[in-house]
């Protein structure tokens, strides 16, 4: 299954503003250092109350949303047959990747006794009813399934680099990589379906913890409708900035419709979201006029908001990309909502993330984009520049100049 034509970036690196991602990168990894040698409440606000903070919520929870572009437009081309959205497929797959392999690494930061994790991997002592088991195996398993997913990238890479070895070796292995891609891309489709709707799953079993306005039978369901929008967000986020930066034409003739698909999921999940608190006679928690009441609202907004903006009929690129970040803010609040602001352990139980907490979540998203402005200068990720204009004009011009000559 081949992609379409795509090439490197190029260009210088270490910019000043690459060497500022770096400098964040450097400060989480000095934090981390500290969390690792005496203890995770060394450097956390957490507690008995709330043993998870925003290691989990954002960069977990949060982050496998946004980073679910690779899966949402995975769905529209190999399910779904839509091939003109081909282009987005390799950026999209390494934001994926690179959004997974963050969440993975947050969960090991987030593990108190992280030397157990070896217990991963005693497949005779799992606890096959445990929701949490298949999130940690479906987020393991696709980190993996995203790097393969690029593998091809990788190996045309090689094919032009200077080392024999190197050459031969993926001139050897491309083949079979493209061949192997259809069972890969499968797999990919399946493992984020499963673990997104089970961290909904998994904050069922709050039960009452979770404020009514949140906690319903409906949470799977609705965590896997925001991470699919979320997912086309992101795309059309990540593809108008990388445009914009690296100087490159906008892809906006496949953002634009790609936006108006994120924009009818927005609008799903508004209606499944208010029938069920209607059906639920939940609405009248909205007359409290609470903290919650407020963060609903403000869920409510932002959703209402990023459908009015996509699904505006010709709509500007400036506006797009306000559309996707609304698309984004919209589902990251809700998913906050149910892991944190809506989730009461307690009576008087409160938590608010420690600077280290916010450092490292920083550092991890530095990491992530400066990951990803390596690759896609070194490797063939995005679409690849039409020929200049002059080009076109000088080989059009070459036989009338021998006509005339």
């Amino acid at each position: 299954m081949a992609h379409a034509a795509a090439a490197p970036v190029g260009g210088r690196l270490m910019t000043p503003s690459y060497l500022v991602l770096l400098g964040l990168v450097g400060i989480a990894a000095a934090i981390l250092a500290w969390r690792f040698l005496f203890g995770i409440g060394s450097v956390t606000a957490l507690s008995d109350a709330y043993p998870w903070g925003i290691w989990i919520a954002f960069d977990v929870v949060t982050g496998t949303a946004i980073a679910c572009g690779g899966y949402a437009v995975a769905i529209l081309v190999y399910a779904l047959n839509r091939g003109q959205y081909h282009p987005l497929v390799r950026s999209a797959i390494l934001t994926s990747a690179l959004g997974y392999t963050i969440a993975g690494l947050s969960v090991v930061i987030d593990l108190g006794r992280y030397w157990n994790l070896y217990g991963l991997a005693a497949v005779w002592s799992w606890n096959l009813n445990s929701i949490l088991l298949e999130v940690a195996l479906c987020i393991t398993l696709y980190v993996f399934v995203g790097w393969i997913e690029l593998a091809p990238a990788f190996l045309e890479g090689g094919r032009a680099a200077r080392n024999p070895g190197l050459r031969r070796f993926s001139e050897r292995w491309l083949p079979r990589m493209e061949r192997a891609l259809p069972f890969i891309i499968a797999l990919g489709i399946l493992l984020p379906t499963m673990h997104q709707s089970s961290l909904g799953s998994l904050m069922l079993l709050a039960g009452p913890k979770v404020h009514a306005l949140w906690s319903t039978p409906l949470l799977p369901l609705l965590f896997l409708i925001t991470c699919i929008a979320m997912g086309y967000g992101g795309v059309v986020l990540e593809s108008s900035v990388s445009s914009r930066a690296f100087g490159r034409p906008s892809e906006y003739r496949l953002l634009a419709p790609l936006g108006r698909i994120a924009a009818g999921l927005m609008g799903l999940f508004l209606v499944l979201r208010v029938g069920d608190l209607a059906l639920r006679g939940q609405l009248g928690l909205l007359l409290a006029f609470d903290r919650f009441t407020f963060w609903f609202t403000v869920e409510m907004l932002l959703a209402v908001a990023s459908i009015g903006v996509l699904l505006q009929p010709n709509i500007a690129r400036s506006n797009l990309f306000r559309g996707g970040m609304l698309i984004l803010l919209a589902g990251t609040l809700y998913r906050f909502s149910v892991f944190l602001i809506a989730y009461q352990p307690a009576p008087g139980a409160v938590y608010f993330p420690s600077v280290g907490e916010i450092m490292v979540t920083v550092g991890l998203v530095a990491a992530e984009i400066a990951a990803y402005i390596f690759i896609v200068r070194r490797f063939p990720i995005l679409a690849a520049l039409p020929p200049k204009p002059a080009q076109k004009v000088a080989r059009q011009e070459t036989p009338v100049a021998h006509a005339t000559g």
